[in-house]
């Protein structure tokens, strides 16, 4: 029940983020919003302020905001309704309307990278090696080597490997960084099990580095935009090699929330931030129903220069709606699948 709780949480602050960006934006250009709605309709209950309904609905999932013209030109009546209709809006306010959602998820992405990286520091090339492994029985364990040990008398692994094979059958003394010098006899090739290294450790030159408290938001923030741009390079060329196998759909990604929720607040963070950014770059998508299949009406528009009417492009926005649906029930059939047979 926790699980799926906090499944939903996820997903409804994503989706909010993305109404709020749409939201303000057309409160910028002066667009009528007429419904701000907390969850999915049948509406529970619906406070009007500043000419907007605030609605909060039956099913507890999510959030959608609705604005004057967006989906019809004969809802709309009255001069002053019509310059602040969706649809009369210039080419330029419209985009960056539909913009403002994939921004704010994008943006969501960002802090959240950026809050962890506050917490528990960045990482970053260092003059020293870490280690990030331990073999069982090995011959770093034996001299009481351990995970996270920092060794500084080298800088670049390769050196620090080239070192240890030309060692091999002869004690070594190491340093670490808190003052510990350690006696380790790598192994000769002939008894070195397949797999590990002489000493059986694994190291990095990369390590979590805890700037002072007041430059850590800034570093972290600059950071989280550096993570959000690499893990949006990486979404962007997933989706060039997607196939029915690796694609996860509502159930996948419950399975995956259930996972994180497990090890704790900053993995909950990180699966979010890693989420929200997903959801810009899906939502920039060309196809119909989409942020991305909206904006493509627009730039068709402003080839033909001519509109067209918002009920036509919300009849194909329907059917692309009805396409998706039908996607997602095939990915859930196959997430379910999956399930069964692990």
């Amino acid at each position: 029940m926790t699980a799926i709780l906090s499944f939903l949480i996820i997903l409804s602050i994503l989706i909010l983020v993305h109404e709020v960006g749409h939201f303000l934006m057309a409160r910028r250009y002066g667009i009528k919003v007429e419904e701000f709605g907390f969850g999915y309709p049948p509406r529970l209950i619906g406070i009007k302020r500043q000419g907007v309904i605030w609605s909060l609905n039956l099913l507890p999932f999510g959030a959608f905001v609705r604005l004057l013209g967006e989906d019809s030109e004969k809802q709309v009546k009255g001069k002053s309704n019509l310059k602040r209709a969706f649809f009369n809006q210039t080419k330029k306010v419209r985009s960056l309307v539909l913009l403002a959602g994939v921004a704010m998820n994008f943006l969501l992405g960002v802090v959240l990278f950026a809050a962890i990286y506050t917490r528990l520091g960045i990482p970053e090339k260092v003059d020293y090696l870490v280690v990030t492994d331990v073999a069982k029985d090995s011959p770093a364990e034996e001299a009481g080597i351990k995970l996270e040990d920092k060794l500084i008398d080298f800088k670049e692994m390769d050196k620090f490997i080239d070192f240890i094979n030309e060692h091999r059958g002869k004690e070594v003394r190491l340093k670490l960084k808190d003052g510990r010098e350690v006696l380790v006899t790598p192994r000769l090739v002939a008894v070195t099990p397949q797999g590990e290294g002489a000493l059986g450790v694994a190291i990095t030159n990369v390590d979590v580095v805890l700037y002072p408290l007041w430059q850590r938001p800034f570093r972290g923030m600059w950071f989280g935009v550096k993570e959000a741009l690499a893990w949006g390079k990486e979404i962007v060329t997933s989706l060039t090699k997607i196939n029915a196998q690796n694609v996860a759909g509502p159930v996948g990604i419950y399975e995956i929330s259930k996972d994180v929720t497990k090890q704790g607040f900053l993995a909950i963070l990180r699966f979010m931030a890693i989420l929200s950014v997903n959801l810009s770059i899906l939502n920039l998508l060309p196809l119909p129903a989409l942020d991305g299949g909206r904006l493509i009406f627009i730039g068709i528009e402003a080839v033909r220069k001519k509109r067209f009417k918002p009920e036509w492009e919300q009849a194909i926005h329907l059917a692309g709606i009805i396409l998706l649906i039908g996607l997602m029930v095939l990915v859930t059939i196959n997430d379910v699948k999956r399930l069964i047979g692990s």
